[in-house]
């Protein structure tokens, strides 16, 4: 299990008591989070099961077979059983620990025997010295059967004492807080007047048609020492709350780029009911506040938690106009938290390891994009994109431009046909336009002189960059050309620096609202901009020493890349001290086919680019008007002018010389506040990966057991008295291997109460060890994930942690709740029908000498019942197979071959004598996951090659039914792998850890037999939130995996 070894490296301290796990409170799973008490049983895999010699990490494959680190060469298996009612079992291969025969060169995959009186995860436990292995057992209780308890027994006792109590406190303390809260509303109705009740309250949806007071709303960034004891209404959003008394709450609260204190303090009208309910208000609900403002209280004598510091208010009425309804992935004030805020926070004296505040991921914002815009940094940042355009728009209409606006639909690509949008048009094709170009050039031709636009612009690039997108906004202008086209570039320079005195003038708080996340210096220009021909640009970096990827010498003739035009921007900016140039004269194999070649150098054309802070902003310069100069252009370029007929007949017609140039809105803004990544400077970013497939609703198992069509659609289930929807069904219709270690007792299950969506905890030393995917539709998991975590932290007050989920339950942690993730092991998952095993020959030498011995298969397919006669065998043989155990291994679920027979299939193989020799049963697990070997033991005795037999003839009875995937269970991976927001020293740390254990316990040493049948690893995660990982955590994992004496 290199998860846990890899915890258990990492761990310090001593191994506190786990909870118990006796069986005297064995009930079935229950709904909603109810408790279900773990049995005194022995835990088996669920999840793992892997040998310390081969590496196999194996999820929910029934069993956590370990073998001694020493002996590498044995390949049998064995269980102990002395202290279960219910024997536990492999996930794929037991092997028999006493046949001298067996050939040693088909090692066990998932069951290890371990060598000796103490267990794998104890001695390495004793050998890092992780807790006490001393005890002594002579004052220890008695068990059930009068022994003295064993050391973890006693743990379980005292866990599940520890469990009962907690539990019964959480019950008394949700039951005290329903209670008071219904007193107090009681109360209230009875003691208030009316008065005191119109003071506060939620506003109903249907408010806004009655009577027009024409009540003045105030904007609180307005608000000064000046208006102290004036009485304000304003409208704002809860930016945080916190309750300093019973009689005195602190508000925050948020209105676009401004923020205020509010002070609700229990006096006269204002009651102790007002107060109760205030408090217990979410963040960012909207709200109506009236108050007064005062000066502040403090003893600072000003207020530092919010924009305006010189007055505060004092609430007298608060309404709830919008409530927040879904738990948000994280509010506003948290999305607020700087890389400054952090840096000085660890810097102070008291500071405490585990405590600091996490500044959220970009593709967590990204993700949740609406919260993150309602942020002060967003609020400001598009304010300043606003102002761009509108200097944009201002300028040019004092310079005689006229707006125009061109279609986005077109016949025929603007540019290039590599990087354009194909779109169906009524049955024929057409393109979104590349650009305005060709628009702007014929409105030249039709005479308006000077013309700009603003809209969108689409690029079909496949460029996952910071400073690309797929569509994005054009500010585009075109003008007539007098005497040189320098006119055209004065132009743009005049109207560039416009937009940024403009900007600096009148958006000045909000630039240093967006210094906050992004720290960066004002932007630097010259009054004369310095205009560089290209050639010499390349000279200045040449001399300056720098070199291309390949450490050659730029080529004069050659476009630059973008780490040539950065590093560029760096040259100049010590030379000249700015970051706004321009270059020109580039090469004409670097602009497109309709750029006018320079009349005294035909390698060059009369084209520019504006520059910022290193990055262009901007590409223009003369265009081709000569209709014939332009199809010999069209020509030589190999493009074709029949795609481009009304284009070409516009200068056919006759067009004036002409020139322009096009802006990207986003990269100017995000250079000009340098934001980093352009994502941020589009308010709905679009790129590559943007606007993902929907996942495909395929047939059910259960149709009546769906998530997106639950039995009570369009009802109330429990208004309707319909039972939720079976786990077994659930598991059937959407579950992996890991979702059947649900079914053991002690895990309990939260339900879903509108879709029956299911998600599988154990509660586990004040966490919620949360084991795979939840149970319902893909496209279900944000809202499901989003419900069940609010459950666990609000309601049962623990700590989340999600071990082994796939893709995309990992990508929704991450993204939606700024969760950490990682992969140390991988679902092992093979198509049956494409079996390498088929052609192998050490393996059918083997089942061909198990078919001499007489060995004889039986099926039993999913519906057959299986005869009591045939039951009784295989528990008998099973007895033996546990007994004949030598170690102990780690385990989450038992071996139970008869539980949920619904969904199983059944192969045993039998000898002439009617001995059962090896057992299969496979679980049916969701159409997409196929099927689990669930559990595959070879009991002692049985002729040489009878596994492999069973096996491959079970993979291919599967195969035959149209299955494509079957799943071995996990294994351990070669590296440790960072998924989402775990980077810098963390990811070294445990790269570190994982490394170590990994070569020192040899948990990647792949199996030969799972080689064979061509398994392909599907990485699993392992998820937690931030700070989620600390040795409080890593214990309680350890715990959740322990093994039993």
């Amino acid at each position: 299990m290199s998860l846990k070894k890899a915890l258990e490296k990492l761990k310090t301290g001593t191994h506190s008591n786990p909870a118990s796990d006796d069986e005297s409170g064995i009930t079935s799973p229950k709904t909603n989070g109810t408790a279900a008490p773990v049995p005194a049983s022995p835990r088996s895999s669920g999840i793992f099961g892997r040998s310390r010699a081969s590496g196999e990490f194996k999820r929910n494959s029934g069993t956590f077979d370990r073998k001694d680190i020493a002996s590498t060469s044995d390949s049998r298996s064995s269980l102990d059983y002395h202290k279960a009612d219910s024997p536990r079992g492999s996930g794929i291969f037991h092997r028999r620990n006493d046949s001298p025969s067996r050939s040693q060169t088909f090692p066990s995959k998932t069951s290890l025997s371990h060598h000796g009186t103490h267990s794998p995860i104890r001695a390495v436990k004793e050998k890092l010295h992780i807790g006490d292995a001393s005890s002594s057992e002579s004052d220890l209780p008695l068990n059930r059967e009068g022994e003295p308890m064993s050391r973890n027994q006693l743990k379980k006792h005292e866990k599940q004492a520890a469990w009962e109590e907690r539990k019964k406190e959480i019950i008394e303390r949700e039951k005290e807080v329903e209670k008071r809260r219904k007193e107090l509303e009681e109360q209230a109705e009875k003691e208030l007047t009316p008065e005191q009740k119109a003071k506060y309250g939620i506003v109903p949806p249907n408010s806004y048609a009655g009577a027009w007071k024409h009540e003045q709303r105030a904007d609180i960034r307005t608000l000064t020492a000046k208006d102290v004891g004036k009485e304000v209404v304003f409208r704002a959003r809860i930016h945080h709350l916190r309750k300093m008394s019973a009689k005195f709450v602190f508000f925050v609260f948020r209105q676009q780029t401004g923020t205020i204190q509010g002070v609700l303090v229990e006096h006269a009208d204002i009651t102790k009911y007002m107060l109760y309910w205030a408090e217990h208000l979410e963040a960012e609900s909207v709200v109506l506040v009236k108050g007064i403002l005062q000066e502040p209280q403090s003893k600072q004598g000003e207020v530092t938690g919010a924009s305006i510091h010189d007055v505060e208010i004092s609430v007298h009425e608060l309404h709830v106009e919008a409530s927040v309804t879904e738990t948000l992935p994280f509010n506003v004030y948290e999305a607020e938290v700087s890389q400054k805020d952090i840096d000085e926070e660890i810097a102070r004296h008291d500071h405490k390891e585990g405590q600091t505040r996490v500044r959220i991921a970009d593709r967590t914002r990204l993700t949740n994009r609406v919260i993150d815009l309602r942020t002060t940094t967003s609020q400001g940042i598009f304010r300043i994109q606003s102002g761009i355009c509108h200097f944009f728009r201002t300028h040019l209409d004092s310079e005689g431009f006229i707006e125009i606006h061109t279609p986005k639909l077109q016949g025929g690509a603007t540019e290039s046909g590599a990087s354009v949008f194909k779109v169906e048009y009524f049955g024929r094709g057409a393109f979104l336009a590349q650009s305005p170009q060709l628009a702007k050039q014929m409105s030249i031709s039709a005479d308006f002189g000077k013309v700009y636009e603003i809209g969108a612009v689409f690029r079909a690039e496949n460029s996952n960059t910071y400073r690309h997108l797929t569509e994005y906004t054009g500010l585009d202008l075109e003008m007539a050309i007098d005497e040189h086209y320098h006119e055209v570039l004065r132009t743009l320079d005049r109207t560039f620096k416009a937009i940024f005195t403009g900007i600096y003038q009148r958006f000045r708080p909000e630039i240093e609202i967006v210094k906050r996340q992004f720290p960066h210096e004002d932007l630097v220009w010259l009054d004369e901009t310095p205009i560089i021909p290209f050639a010499e640009a390349i000279r200045m970096l040449n001399e300056s020493g720098w070199k291309d990827e390949d450490g050659n010498s730029l080529d004069e003739n050659e476009d630059m890349g973008t780490r040539d035009e950065v590093q560029l921007g760096r040259v100049i900016k010590e030379k000249l001290g700015t970051d706004y140039y321009v270059l020109d004269k580039f090469p004409v194999n670097a602009r497109p086919f309709y750029a006018m070649p320079d009349p005294n150098n035909p390698e060059v054309t009369n084209s520019f680019d504006i520059f910022l802070r290193g990055q262009e902003i901007l590409s223009g310069g003369q265009r081709i008007h000569d209709a014939q100069m332009l199809l010999d252009k069209m020509e030589r370029l190999k493009v074709d002018p029949k795609t481009m007929e009304d284009y070409i007949q516009g200068f056919e017609w006759g067009a004036p010389p002409h020139g322009g140039g096009g802006i990207g809105l986003e990269r100017i803004l995000m250079l000009l506040l340098n934001l980093g990544n352009i994502r941020h400077a589009s308010m709905f970013p679009r790129d590559p990966k943007s606007l993902p497939e929907r996942p495909v609703i395929k047939q059910l198992r259960h149709p009546d057991a769906s998530t997106m069509h639950p039995p009570w659609e369009g009802t109330d289930r429990a208004a309707a008295g319909l039972d939720f929807q079976p786990i077994e069904k659930l598991i059937a219709n959407y579950g992996d291997a890991t979702n059947t270690s649900w079914l053991e007792p002690r895990t309990e299950i939260w339900r879903d109460d509108f879709t029956g969506a299911a998600v599988g905890f154990v509660p586990q030393d004040g966490f919620a060890i949360t084991v795979g995917d939840p149970l319902c539709h893909v496209s279900q998991y944000l809202k499901t994930m989003t419900g069940y975590l609010k459950y666990i932290k609000k309601e049962r007050n623990l700590k989340p942690l999600w071990l082994l989920v796939g893709s995309d339950a990992e990508e929704v942690l991450a993204t939606k709740f700024n969760w950490r993730t990682f992969s140390v092991v991988s679902e092992q998952r093979v198509d049956p029908a494409h079996n390498p095993a088929v052609n192998d020959a050490d393996i059918q030498r083997k089942i061909r000498h198990a078919e001499r011995e007489g060995v004889k298969i039986i099926d039993y397919p999913i519906g057959t019942p299986i005869p009591d006669e045939l039951k009784k065998k295989l528990d008998a043989r099973v007895q033996d197979w546990l007994h004949n155990r030598k170690g102990r291994q780690v385990h989450l679920t038992n071996i139970r071959p008869w539980q949920d027979m619904e969904h199983r299939q059944y192969h045993f193989a039998q000898t002439p004598d009617g001995t059962v020799a090896a057992f299969v049963a496979m679980a049916q697990l969701s159409p997409d996951h196929g099927w689990q070997v669930k559990y595959s033991l070879d009991f002692p005795g049985a002729p040489s090659g009878s596994i492999e037999q069973i096996v491959t003839h079970a993979l291919k009875v599967v195969a035959q039914g149209g299955a494509t995937s079957v799943t071995f269970g996990g294994g351990a991976s070669s590296r440790f792998t960072p998924g989402h927001n775990v980077k810098g020293t963390r990811v070294k740390v445990l790269s570190r850890a994982y490394h170590a254990i990994a070569t020192e316990l040899r948990l990647t040493n792949k199996t030969e037999f799972r080689e064979k049948l061509g398994a392909v690893d599907d990485p699993s995660y392992i998820c937690y939130p931030p700070h989620g990982l600390g040795p409080m955590a890593v214990k309680a994992i350890l715990n959740f995996f322990e093994d039993d004496d």
